[in-house]
């Protein structure tokens, strides 16, 4: 079967979305990443001036995917805001703990490599937060609006939450035993003053 242009374009960013997750941005080449998904060097430039820009083209479409799971999580009918929020939290608590390469937050394993390396890719990679930093705020605010979550200041306390996750996710890769995460997960609950609902 003939591949078309978007499969290619497709496999080349699922490729390398693969091994940078793993491995960071600069240590994998171009060359691996073309034999890892099976094409050839021309059709990278077809659709990629350059390894910037293509690590662009990855940060983008991770978020893509991140946002619209996290819409579906958010958008659950039959859960109450601060349910919704802690399954958030207990799914990025799994993939952590159970250190699932293929799901790694690329906020993560990319902000302090190619923030001075990139500015597009920087970007690329504030905007995708800030997007999900929005998402967060909105489920609080329904939250409180269903009563589920006390009054707070909703994007105050996204953005302190996201940080906080992003932080323990860091210094989990250093530790390898949990603990960090474990410490974001009961000082969430602190925070809205409950224990998990499930």
């Amino acid at each position: 079967m003939k591949k078309t242009p978007h499969t290619t374009k497709q496999q080349i960013i699922d490729s390398g979305y693969a091994l940078i997750s793993q491995q960071g941005f600069t240590n994998v080449g171009l060359s691996q990443i073309l034999k890892f998904a099976n094409v050839p060097k021309g059709s990278f430039y077809h659709y990629f001036s350059s390894k910037e820009q293509f690590g662009e083209a990855i940060i983008h479409h991770y978020f893509k995917d991140y946002l619209h799971s996290l819409g579906e999580l958010f958008n659950t009918p039959d859960e109450n805001g601060y349910q919704k929020l802690m399954r958030y939290w207990q799914r990025w608590e799994a993939r952590q703990i159970n250190n699932q390469h293929f799901q790694q937050c690329l906020v993560v394993k990319l902000s302090a490599e190619v923030a001075d390396l990139s500015e597009p890719m920087r970007l690329a990679l504030k905007v995708g937060s800030d997007n999900v930093i929005n998402h967060i705020t909105h489920c609080i605010q329904s939250g409180i609006e269903d009563g589920s979550i006390k009054p707070m200041d909703p994007l105050s306390t996204a953005k302190i939450l996201y940080q906080m996750w992003l932080g323990a996710s860091l210094l989990n890769k250093l530790h390898r035993d949990g603990s960090a995460i474990n410490n974001a997960m009961e000082q969430t609950q602190k925070v809205f003053n409950q224990s998990i609902k499930n």
